[in-house]
């Protein structure tokens, strides 16, 4: 039987529907943890502290720590899946589709990076705080060197062809995105802490798949400039980008969710 071969338009045409799948996952997703968080009796939350100056700068005094808010881990990654949810759903819609298909006929899709500096760093403001980072300026911080390097792959799609060897942007990106996992592993190992509390050894686990789930997405993108097999054409990359949106973001969600509502169901 002869393969069917598909004009590129056709190809973009059939990411319709899969945007859709994609989005009514994430959508099922969030609406079911909402629901489990709605019938929970207790929330988990982390508290987002400030540390303010209680004396002038230099002296050993103790710094005044203020509450400032608290942040539902839950409701976090609700809003992770919801947003993810909601940018499939744009570009399969008629408004937006013409523009998205525009975008993929000269290897570029925008709407994939502002969804990606959004929702995931809403993600690593979430893994950092369960290794107990609570500054505000950390997490703050944090959520912008995150967005910064999702910017700077949008650039890389923007200023670079596929195949063309240049890598300034990705380069730059991956520096930048190094930032919040040196900062949450210094936290989960907590070098110089006199506590004798140790994490069970699953959770080392945890982190390592957190790590590598978060990253699959820029090793898509450099298979993808590296025109490595069947990257070399850029739909598949895209097709790529929708699968892991699929797999990873659920992978994401589901170990930060859980370990928000296993605590407060056993707490």
């Amino acid at each position: 039987m002869a393969r069917t071969t598909r004009t590129p338009d056709d190809r973009i045409r059939r990411l319709r529907p899969y945007n859709l799948v994609a989005g009514s996952l994430h959508l099922v997703q969030a609406i079911g943890f909402g629901v489990i968080l709605a019938m929970l009796d207790t929330q988990v939350t982390f508290g987002v502290t400030a540390d303010y100056l209680a004396g002038p700068p230099g002296f050993p005094l103790p710094p005044e720590r203020v509450d400032l808010f608290a942040v539902n881990v839950g409701a976090g990654v609700v809003l992770f899946l919801a947003l993810s949810a909601l940018f499939h759903f744009a570009v399969a819609s008629p408004v937006f589709f013409p523009r998205y298909g525009a975008g993929l006929r000269a290897n570029r899709n925008y709407f994939r990076w502002v969804e990606y500096a959004l929702s995931s760093s809403v993600m690593i403001w979430l893994i950092a705080q369960t290794t107990g980072i609570s500054d505000v300026a950390a997490l703050i911080s944090l959520f912008a060197a995150n967005a910064a390097m999702i910017g700077f792959g949008a650039l890389q799609e923007k200023y670079e062809e596929p195949g063309s060897g240049n890598f300034l942007p990705f380069t730059l990106g991956s520096l930048v995105g190094l930032v919040p996992w040196i900062a949450i592993l210094i936290y989960f190992l907590s070098p110089g802490s006199t506590s004798t509390v140790e994490p069970p050894a699953f959770v080392y686990g945890i982190i390592i798949s957190l790590f590598l789930f978060f990253n699959t997405f820029a090793i898509n993108q450099w298979l993808q400039y590296r025109q490595v097999g069947p990257w070399s054409d850029y739909l598949f990359g895209e097709r790529v980008y929708i699968t892991l949106s699929l797999i990873a973001k659920t992978a994401l969600a589901w170990q930060v969710f859980s370990g928000a509502i296993i605590p407060a169901l056993t707490g």
